[in-house]
Order: structure tokens, then C-alpha cells, then sequence
């Protein structure tokens, strides 16, 4: 049972709630009451899952380590030795494998191909661009932009550029602050957990994320402002708040750099739902079509 425990701790579940962008199509493009697109999509963020799953136990095995020597990822299983290099390689090739085999006869082609893209990059990051100063937080962008594109495969429907740019610079900017949270959380200990943190400064990603952050206040004000219905305006107010009060959180309260930080916050979760709600309200009749 305490194996099986650690097993399911490295799969990391907890991070799943970054594929429900594979949704993020089904309200854009007004298909919200289409039960055959739900079906499609509930199985296509299931293989997503797998492959992400893949990819933590992979990072964890490479990062073993270095993980040993951060306060909290130490406590990992595979940096503590509670589960073996050879049992995770293991793990992860099978879910790799579910998920792309899955990916091509359960789903359609076009998929399988986002898919095993996304896994080669995720597999990129891990060797190679997570050590590569702006190109690590480029790739993990580029991995929720193929979550939000991998959806729209699923289910053959497209949506606005504008949604995928949005998508892109938001995860930028939490990657970003990410990256802010840990300088300061390690101090002198970043570059041994993470070698491309010497590179950076808290004053340099500060200045990026102002940068990123006023990019995507634009780019979600184009997206709003170009639909056919001026109502989806209505929705800017929102979402500018949720990024402003986000860095408000990392910087000033504290509260790290993770997106978990979005669950924790009150004001952050009344905001969102308001949103969410504004949202669904503008699918169901058509407007963001």
C-alpha cells in the first residue's frame, strides 16, 4: 500500500487540472451541449494525463538529485529512493505507451500526432531546453498552447488566434512568476536545484513578467474587442483583475509561484467564477462563436 501510495504521488494527479485546456474549445466555440464532443474530449485530456504523468516521473528521475537538495522536493519519492529509477522508466513507458496507442484508434490521427508532439517536447524540456535561460519558460508555455490546440483536434472545431496567443503569454507569465518564487524561496541554493536560476535575477523576471503580463491584457483585449458579439467586453474587467491580483499574491503576499495559488485565494476564486460563469453564459447563446 505505502509503494502504491508512492507510485500515485509521482504521477503528480494533482497537476492533471492543467489538461482541462483540451475543454477550452467546447466554450469558445459554442459546443458545450454536444455530448459526443464531451465523450471525445473526456478521453482525449484522460491520454493527456498519462503522458503528463509520463513526463513528471521522467523529470523526477533526471532530477533526482537535485530534488534531494530542495526543501520540499525532497520529499518526492523517486528523489527520497522510496520508488526506483528502474520501477519509474518502467511506469512511464507504459503510460507513454496507453496514451499514444489510445491516442491513435480511440481518437483520430491528427491527435495522436499533437500528442506525440507534445510528449517529444516534454521529453526536449527534460534533457535539454529546461537548462537553456527564456527557453525553459518558452516551452512550458508551448506546452499549454498544445493542450488548448490538442483539444481542438479532438473534436475538429477551431477558435479565435487570439484564445491560442492568450494562451500562450498566460502561461508564460505564470511560468515566469514561477521562476521569481523559486530565486527567492532557494536564495543562494537556486543554482543547485536548478541551474538555469543563475541566470536569472528577480529583477530581470520582474521586468519579463511586466512585459508578459501587459501582452496578455492586450492580447485578451484584441480577442474581446474583434468578436463578433462587443458583450464578450464585459469579461476584460475579470480577467485583468485575476492577473493583477495573481502578482499581487507572489509578490507581496508571498504565497508562491505555483497555480495552486488560484484555489487558495478567495478574491481570486470569486473572481474566476464570475468569469467562468460570464463565460458559459455567452457559449450557451452563441456569442463567442
Amino acid at each position: 500500500m505505502v509503494f502504491a501510495r508512492d507510485v500515485l504521488i509521482s504521477l503528480r494527479p494533482k497537476q492533471w487540472y492543467k489538461n482541462s485546456l483540451l475543454f477550452v474549445c467546447l466554450v469558445f466555440a459554442g459546443h458545450l451541449q454536444n455530448a459526443s464532443m464531451w465523450t471525445t474530449l473526456l478521453l482525449s485530456a484522460a491520454f493527456f494525463c498519462l503522458l503528463t504523468s509520463c513526463e513528471y516521473i521522467i523529470n523526477d528521475i533526471f532530477d533526482r538529485e537535485k530534488d534531494s537538495k530542495h526543501p520540499v522536493k525532497k520529499n518526492r519519492p523517486i528523489a527520497a529512493g522510496r520508488v526506483g529509477v528502474r520501477t519509474g522508466i518502467l511506469i512511464a513507458s507504459a503510460l507513454g505507451t496507453i496514451a499514444l496507442v489510445g491516442s491513435y484508434f480511440m481518437v483520430n490521427f491528427n491527435f495522436f500526432c499533437i500528442a506525440a508532439g507534445y510528449l517529444a517536447l516534454l521529453l526536449l524540456y527534460t534533457l535539454v531546453l529546461k537548462h537553456i535561460i527564456i527557453a525553459d519558460v518558452i516551452t512550458i508555455a508551448m506546452g499549454f498552447v498544445i493542450r488548448a490546440v490538442a483539444g481542438c483536434l479532438a473534436i475538429d472545431v477551431t477558435i479565435s488566434p487570439w484564445l491560442i496567443i492568450c494562451t500562450f503569454l498566460l502561461a508564460m507569465f505564470l511560468a515566469l512568476e514561477k521562476r521569481w518564487d523559486e530565486l527567492v524561496l532557494l536564495a543562494d541554493d537556486a543554482e543547485d536545484h536548478r541551474p538555469t536560476l543563475s541566470q536569472y535575477s528577480t529583477t530581470l523576471l520582474e521586468h519579463f513578467t511586466t512585459i508578459t503580463v501587459a501582452a496578455t491584457i492586450v492580447a485578451y483585449l484584441m480577442y474581446t474587442t474583434l468578436a463578433q458579439h462587443y458583450a464578450t467586453m464585459l469579461t476584460a474587467p475579470f480577467a485583468i483583475y485575476g492577473l493583477l491580483r495573481y502578482m499581487y499574491l507572489v509578490h507581496y503576499k508571498k504565497q508562491g509561484g505555483d497555480p495552486v495559488v488560484l484555489f487558495r485565494d478567495k478574491a481570486l476564486m470569486v473572481n474566476l467564477a464570475i468569469w467562468g460563469l460570464l463565460m458559459l453564459v455567452m457559449s450557451l447563446r452563441g456569442i463567442l462563436v
